[in-house]
């Protein structure tokens, strides 16, 4: 299944056509701005200009959507367009090869995945660009490019690279790709929180701000890709969006588990935590029994999320980090056959726990 238009950014895509007709689009590129604004698709429509066999060399250049390096790109299969996803590795090796090969696999299958339903919702908790990946990444830019003069590399939510304070390794890793890339290549990175990525990261790319779309914009989105057009709340809807489609998604425009509905289990189980033993069982009571791989993994994810943005921010970080292990253990069990009643009882007690 092709992936949908992309939607709005016009100023931004006149100026990354008109740099690459004059032959001076920078070789490293951070997208950044708002969850869900459309980062990675637009990093995917600059690849799909960069790949596209019929530019002319014109004052502007896209990408035809015709040829077949763009019906490759638009279908996620260009040899050439490389997008990398933060990715959750099920198994650990201790070899560092058999870990690449590990990460590549997830990596397919994620992109598998994105090619059946290309509107996905972002990446689980437990996602992140790891050690393993970078290596991966590493390797395939040290590749001639299979059917067009160069390479496109795409890292989106580039800031899980650090998942937490401590842990560089994989975007340390990154600096000398981003410095002296080789000559037939291009990376671009996507962000919602630049200020997450390492200083020495955000001083080799060109940093592009990617805006807030107008309501016109999403509305005509939900329309045309999700078939809202006789929903009674779609303009509720859009108003909530905040000028980011991926907030469509969020809230359960695709299926799955909805954005709101994770953030505000988590959120409860944050105040259950706070208000003492009675509360964090009585959270813990009202968990299905058996839902361990659905509702209360996400949960997780978003609790997850939450605590790795505090860290970020520095508040209390040993003490947050140390909840972050915790709830990365609990998510452990709760892939196992583990009553999740249980795993929130005890979690909750020990997030609860004076240290």
């Amino acid at each position: 299944m092709p992936l949908p238009p992309l939607y709005g950014h016009e100023g931004i895509r006149n100026r990354l056509a008109g740099a690459i007709a004059s032959g001076r689009l920078p070789q490293g590129l951070l997208f950044e701005g708002p969850q869900g604004v459309g980062k990675q698709r637009l990093a995917l429509w600059l690849g799909q200009a960069l790949l596209c066999e019929r530019n002319d060399g014109g004052a502007k250049r896209e990408g035809c959507g015709d040829c077949r390096p763009c019906r490759l790109v638009l279908t996620l299969s260009h040899p050439d367009l490389h997008w990398f996803v933060p990715v959750e590795l099920e198994r650990r090796a201790a070899d560092a090869d058999k870990q690449v090969e590990l990460a590549e696999e997830a990596l397919g299958e994620v992109l598998a995945a994105r090619r059946e339903r290309p509107l996905y919702e972002r990446p689980s908790g437990m996602a992140s660009h790891g050690i393993a990946s970078v290596r991966l990444l590493l390797r395939k830019l040290a590749l001639t490019p299979v059917m067009g003069p160069r390479k496109v590399f795409v890292i989106g939510d580039a800031e899980r690279l650090v998942p937490q304070t401590g842990a560089e390794a994989a975007a340390n890793a990154l600096l000398k790709a981003l410095e002296e890339p080789p000559p037939d290549t291009v990376l671009v990175l996507t962000t919602a929180e630049p200020d997450a990525l390492l200083a020495t990261i955000r001083s080799r790319v060109v940093r592009v701000r990617v805006a807030r779309l107008a309501d016109s914009v999403v509305t005509a989105f939900a329309q045309r890709e999700l078939g809202l057009a006789d929903e009674p709340s779609l303009s509720q809807r859009v108003t909530a969006a905040e000028g980011c489609i991926g907030r469509l998604l969020a809230e359960g425009g695709v299926g799955g588990t909805g954005g709101a509905e994770r953030g505000e289990g988590a959120e409860r189980f944050l105040h259950a935590v706070q208000d003492g033993p009675v509360a964090r069982l009585g959270f813990a009571l009202s968990l299905q029994p058996f839902q361990a791989r659905g509702g209360f993994t996400a949960m997780l994810d978003e609790l997850l999320v939450r605590l790795r943005s505090e860290a970020r921010a520095g508040k209390d970080s040993g003490k947050v980090v140390s909840a972050i292990a915790r709830v990365v253990d609990a998510r452990e069990l709760a892939q196992g056959n583990v009553n999740p009643q249980l795993v929130a009882a005890v979690l909750g007690e020990d997030l609860g726990s004076p240290r």
